[in-house]
């Protein structure tokens, strides 16, 4: 069996010494012996427990927390990798979703292809609808703030706006798919934390500190208020819409 030094481990996990006496100290990460110097060796399962650290750091817990995870009796590693590897998967659609926003944003510009006034957001609406769309919006979130989203939305131009539509039109599709399944089940919570990204960007505040948990969470109680916000194929679906009211709450709570 291989044995790997303070040093060592530090080297191949990117984790600096220091914090590894600390883990340690804690008694988060313990090395498999310690020599008669009071060396620190770590084996192959220290290695697999620094690993779910790392991962359950990079999800936002507190060591104390990732402590209670990892020493629970019925902690299951395996069932943990294929957490994170959705954890993950969803990042990188959620990436290549930006990506290609940009990708679509820069080819635009270079084409000059940004829209010119906010009107063209609403294009398929009539414009009285257009204009009432906008008056309630103003009403509940500020004028500013929908100034705000209407010129980050037009940045995109109107390949990118299209695009962002679609996006977020096939996350709502697929987590009407699973509107029998448990709101805060991981597969449920993997589209929302996508469906979250998409509504950031529609409120032109993808890049703020900011994470508007309360704004998000409220937004769902708009789904259940207004059926004209959780309409499939233009059909109500109030109880998709409270499905959905109760994903984004649990969603804001656990993550914003």
């Amino acid at each position: 069996m291989q044995h790997y030094s303070v040093k060592k481990l530090a080297k191949v996990s990117g984790v600096s010494v220091r914090t590894l006496h600390h883990y340690d100290a804690i008694g988060l990460l313990k090395p498999l012996v310690r020599t008669e110097a009071r060396y620190r060796l770590y084996g192959e399962s220290e290695l697999l427990r620094l690993q779910q650290i790392l991962f359950y750091r990079e999800l936002g817990f507190t060591l104390k927390e990732i402590a209670e995870i990892l020493d629970a009796k019925d902690y299951d590693v395996v069932k943990a990798l294929k957490s994170h590897r959705q954890s993950i998967d969803s990042e990188i659609d959620r990436m290549k979703t930006l990506q290609r926003t940009i990708d679509t944003t820069i080819k635009n510009l270079k084409k000059k292809k940004v829209m010119k006034k906010p009107e063209e957001l609403y294009e398929g609406f009539n414009k009285e609808t257009a204009q009432k769309y906008r008056a309630e919006a103003s009403a509940k979130y500020g004028k500013e703030m929908v100034a705000k989203s209407e010129k980050h939305l037009m940045g995109l131009g109107k390949e990118g706006f299209k695009q962002l539509q679609a996006n977020f039109e096939a996350c709502n599709t697929a987590l009407f798919a699973l509107k029998d399944v448990d709101p805060t089940s991981d597969k449920v919570q993997v589209l929302v934390a996508q469906h979250y990204q998409f509504i950031r960007q529609f409120w032109g505040t993808a890049g703020s500190t900011d994470t508007q948990a309360e704004a998000y969470a409220g937004l769902g109680q708009l789904y259940v208020d207004d059926e004209r916000f959780s309409k499939v194929d233009g059909v109500p679906q109030p109880d998709f819409a409270k499905f959905l009211q109760k994903a984004m709450v649990y969603f804001a709570k656990q993550n914003l």
